[in-house]
C-alpha cells in the first residue's frame, strides 16, 4: 500500500511538473505587473515592466504591454508641454488596454488619425471615477499642461462612492505570499485565470454566500424595481457631485466618454445642464455591422477600438478650434463596418 502511494504521488508530480511546462511553452498563462500606491495616494503600476496578457481558455487574445516610467500601459512617455497639443485618457482597465497589444491601442489609434498629437493613457484596471479625479487632481501640474482630457465613465460601475480613499488593503493582498506563489507557480496562474479556482475561492470567502442575493431574476438577469433603479441612479448622481465639488471638474478641456445606453437620462441631462461634454459612442457601436467586443471577455475588440478613437476625433474636431490643433491634418474616419441609421 504505501508503495502504491509513493507511486501515485510520483505520476502526480510528474504530470503537474508537464502540465507547468505546457503552460509556460505555450504561454497560456497572463501575466499581471505590479501594483502599488504612490506618495500622492495614486495606485498604478511599477514601472519598467513589459510582458503579454493573455485572455480566454487558450491564448486566443495574446497582447504585449509595456508599462511606462508613470506607471501605465504606453507605448510613450508623459511629457506634456506648452508646445504641440495633447491628450489625456483617463479610465479603468477598457483603457489600460492590456487586451490590446500596446503598439496598437486605442490611444495609437487617435495619433494616426491626427498627426501631431500625442496620447496619454492613464489606464488601470480597477479605476473609478474617485480614481480618476484624484489621479487628475494629485498630478494637476501635468493636466494643467494637457490641452484635452477623456475621462471614461462606466456610469454602473463607477459612481459608488462619494470620496477616494487609497485601497492599501488590496496592494498588500496582490503582494502576500500566496499571490507570489500564484504568480511564480504559472499552472495556478493559469487555472485561477480560467475559473478553475473559482469555487475554492468561494469557499474561502464563506460559500456562494446566496443570502446576499437578494431580488428577481428572470434569465439569469436580476429584474430591480424601478424605485431601486431610481435610488441607484440618485446616489450615483449626488456621488458625482461630491467628487467634482471637492477636486474640481475643468469643463473647457474635459469631456465623459459613456455609453448612454447604460447611463441613466438623469445623469446625462444634469451633465448637458451644467454644460459638461459627452461624448458618446453608443449609436457608432449599435450601428456597427461587426462585433465591438471580445467573444470571451466584455472589454473592447479592435474594431470597438478603433470606433473608441474615431468618436474622440470627431468631438475634437466638432468641438475644439484650438490654433495648436492641427485640423488640417485630421483625417476623417468612416467606420467600413458600420449601417447607415435613420
Amino acid at each position: 500500500m504505501r508503495k502504491f502511494i509513493l507511486k501515485s504521488l510520483l505520476y502526480v508530480f510528474i504530470i503537474l511538473m508537464a502540465l507547468e511546462g505546457i503552460v509556460r511553452i505555450f504561454h497560456l498563462y497572463t501575466e499581471d505587473p505590479p501594483r502599488y500606491i504612490d506618495e500622492l495616494g495614486v495606485e498604478k503600476r511599477v514601472p519598467g515592466y513589459r510582458g503579454y496578457s493573455v485572455t480566454g481558455n487558450r491564448n486566443q487574445n495574446f497582447s504585449q504591454f509595456n508599462i511606462n516610467s508613470f506607471g501605465f500601459n504606453s507605448s510613450r512617455e508623459f511629457s506634456p508641454s506648452t508646445r504641440g497639443f495633447e491628450i489625456a485618457i483617463v479610465g479603468d482597465s477598457f483603457i489600460e488596454g492590456f487586451h490590446q497589444d500596446y503598439r496598437n491601442s486605442t490611444g495609437i489609434k487617435i495619433e494616426n488619425l491626427m498627426p501631431g498629437v500625442e496620447v496619454y493613457k492613464f489606464g488601470y484596471a480597477g479605476y473609478d471615477l474617485a480614481n480618476q479625479l484624484h489621479l487628475i487632481h494629485a498630478y494637476r501640474n501635468h493636466f494643467e499642461l494637457i490641452d484635452q482630457v477623456v475621462i471614461y465613465l462606466n456610469y454602473e460601475n463607477d459612481l459608488n462612492r462619494s470620496t477616494y480613499t487609497p485601497n492599501h488593503q488590496r496592494i498588500a493582498m496582490l503582494a502576500s505570499p500566496v499571490f507570489r506563489i500564484r504568480d511564480h507557480i504559472k499552472l495556478l496562474s493559469y487555472v485561477s485565470k480560467i475559473g478553475i479556482m473559482d469555487s475554492f475561492k468561494g469557499l474561502a470567502v464563506g460559500g456562494n454566500n446566496t443570502a446576499a442575493k437578494k431580488g428577481a431574476y428572470k434569465n439569469n438577469v436580476l429584474v430591480e424595481s424601478k424605485e431601486s433603479r431610481d435610488r441607484k441612479d440618485s446616489l450615483r448622481l449626488e456621488n458625482f457631485k461630491s467628487l467634482v465639488g471637492q477636486y474640481g471638474f475643468d469643463k473647457t478641456k474635459t469631456a465623459i466618454l459613456l455609453d448612454a445606453r447604460k447611463t441613466s437620462a438623469s445623469f446625462l441631462n444634469f451633465c448637458s445642464d451644467e454644460g459638461i461634454d459627452i461624448i458618446d459612442f453608443a449609436p457608432s457601436f449599435m450601428a456597427s455591422k461587426a462585433p465591438t467586443t471580445l467573444i470571451y471577455d466584455a472589454h473592447w475588440n479592435d474594431h470597438g477600438r478603433t470606433l473608441i478613437a474615431a468618436e474622440i476625433v470627431n468631438f475634437l474636431q466638432n468641438n475644439r478650434a484650438d490654433p495648436v490643433l492641427p485640423g488640417k491634418l485630421l483625417t476623417s474616419y468612416k467606420d467600413p463596418q458600420t449601417v447607415p441609421t435613420n
